[in-house]
């Protein structure tokens, strides 16, 4: 393939419009400088521009490819041939950028996590607050990541429910070695309260169990199964 006979035979085209490298630009929604490129030979334009530039010039893509005029009508089995791989060119782009977002999604979801879980103390309720704000980024890219995989909502919405089971007693887990092996209380509970006939003591409240601490901020604090 010569480009620069093709360049050649894109600036006889354009000429023959009595068009300026700008107005082309223009029509064409891309730069100057790229109607300068494709003509000089140093570039050439992607599938999807030859398929809009052919029916702009009423030629065809061999023509266009060859660099001379060859036929005056345009063979419509090559064209529908590059339209087709104009729409799988575009569709495979669009796949990229889904796959990239939804991996930006996941991993950012598991940063804010793990940050929160890490940073947070656990009787701070933003560790709890955004681990949730986490999980729900996660869960979106999970989503937009099984689009590639199946195109049945329904069954991308079970995986989604799916994980955020696993993230549910991944946290109630963590809550529960935290109470019983590190004397701490659960960061994921829905309710703290405090007993007046008890002053030294808190609970709270989970699900599955209630978490006391007692003694808090002493010496002698210590937190338990009620």
């Amino acid at each position: 393939m010569d480009q620069v006979k093709i360049g050649r035979f894109l600036k006889e085209l354009r000429t023959e419009k009595e068009l300026t490298q700008e107005s082309l630009a223009e029509k064409l929604s891309v730069s100057n400088k790229t109607i300068s490129r494709w003509e000089t030979g140093n570039n050439m334009p992607d599938i999807g521009m030859l398929v809009e530039i052919a029916d702009f010039y009423e030629v065809s893509i061999p023509e266009i490819i060859n660099g001379e005029r060859k036929s005056e009508n345009m063979n419509d089995e090559t064209r529908d041939t590059a339209v087709k791989m104009a729409e799988y060119s575009k569709n495979e782009v669009k796949k990229g950028k889904r796959k990239v977002v939804s991996g930006l999604l996941i991993i950012f979801g598991l940063f804010v996590i793990l940050s929160a879980l890490a940073v947070f103390p656990n009787d701070s309720s933003w560790g709890s607050i955004y681990s949730f704000l986490g999980s729900i980024f996660l869960l979106i890219g999970v989503f937009c990541a099984l689009k590639d995989k199946t195109n049945r909502i329904l069954v991308r919405l079970a995986a989604v429910a799916g994980c955020a089971l696993l993230l549910f007693g991944t946290f109630s887990l963590t809550d529960y070695l935290a109470v019983t092996k590190f004397n701490r209380v659960p960061r994921f509970c829905h309710r703290v309260s405090y007993n007046s006939e008890n002053p030294n003591q808190l609970e709270y409240d989970t699900i599955f169990y209630t978490a006391v601490w007692e003694n808090p901020g002493t010496e002698w604090e210590r937190v338990y199964i009620k």
